[in-house]
């Protein structure tokens, strides 16, 4: 595992390093909040793909076996969104919640809604589509050895589902019509503002680009600039910003041109 330094500007404080993947879904949420606060971190990039998050040296700090974490001094964080709302609460910076209750109450809605209800969603076509595959290929042998040393069961069932091609045609219909559902409710919603839960850009918006950027590549006819001109404003908007680049820079397989798509001046529906 090889450890590099994200700079951008440094306070007197104890040193953060985070442990992540690919700059996407949960290890991206806390990597976006902590470049939109300007933190400087030891980018610490564990490849999903090799299993490296369980094996003994990120156990000891992990000892779930699932990432991302962040050290901060000798604090131990887990859990992407609590991470999130722990960066912007510790460090100085943009606020990245907003003033009014209200408006608080609906970032945490639409966080929770993204983590429990339509992640998984996208995560399981993901699963299927990527990272099965991505895996499928090595030895037998040292496939089965590297499951059965994921600490967590529910882990363990899902990699087997992934890399064997065990997902039930009824759990990818309820993923399907679960992300049908949720682009439906966003484009909805990003109507009335120009960020996902208030006028300003929030840790909703970072929790939610970290999961739907790719909606115009991976769901072309649900989500184009004809049928969901608003989520695409949103998604490029996002995109556009400084520290997302920074951030995507720092990815090493091919899912970090996924988000390239976002450049086209116009998407289609694909049909």
């Amino acid at each position: 595992m090889v450890c590099n330094t994200y700079k951008r500007t440094v306070g007197l404080m104890q040193s953060v390093t985070l442990y992540h993947w690919e700059p996407n879904a949960n290890s991206g949420k806390p990597m976006l909040a902590l470049m939109e606060k300007g933190v400087a971190f030891n980018s610490h990039y564990l490849d999903l793909l090799k299993f490296d998050q369980h094996q003994p040296d990120y156990l000891a700090i992990n000892p779930q076996g699932t990432i991302p974490a962040m050290l901060h001094g000798k604090r131990v964080l887990t859990e992407s969104t609590a991470i999130m709302e722990y960066v912007d609460e510790e460090f100085p910076g943009p606020r990245l919640m907003p003033e009014d209750p209200r408006d608080r109450w609906r970032v945490r809605w639409w966080m929770k809604f993204m983590d429990q209800w339509l992640g998984p969603s996208f995560s399981m076509i993901g699963w299927k589509v990527f990272v099965g595959p991505a895996v499928s290929s090595r030895d037998p042998g040292e496939l089965r050895a590297a499951i059965e040393r994921i600490p967590l069961p529910e882990r363990r069932i899902a990699w087997r589902k992934a890399i064997y091609g065990q997902f039930g045609e009824q759990e990818l219909k309820e993923s399907q019509r679960r992300v049908a559902l949720g682009i439906g409710m966003l484009e909805q919603e990003l109507a009335k503002r120009p960020w996902l839960a208030s006028n300003q850009y929030s840790l909703a918006d970072i929790n939610g680009f970290n999961l739907a950027y790719a909606l115009p590549l991976a769901q072309p006819a649900l989500s184009n600039d004809d049928l969901t001109p608003n989520i695409l404003r949103w998604l490029r908007a996002i995109y556009a910003r400084s520290t997302t680049k920074a951030c995507w820079a720092l990815g090493r397989t091919n899912l970090v041109k996924r988000v390239t798509i976002l450049e086209q001046p116009h998407i289609g529906g694909g049909r």
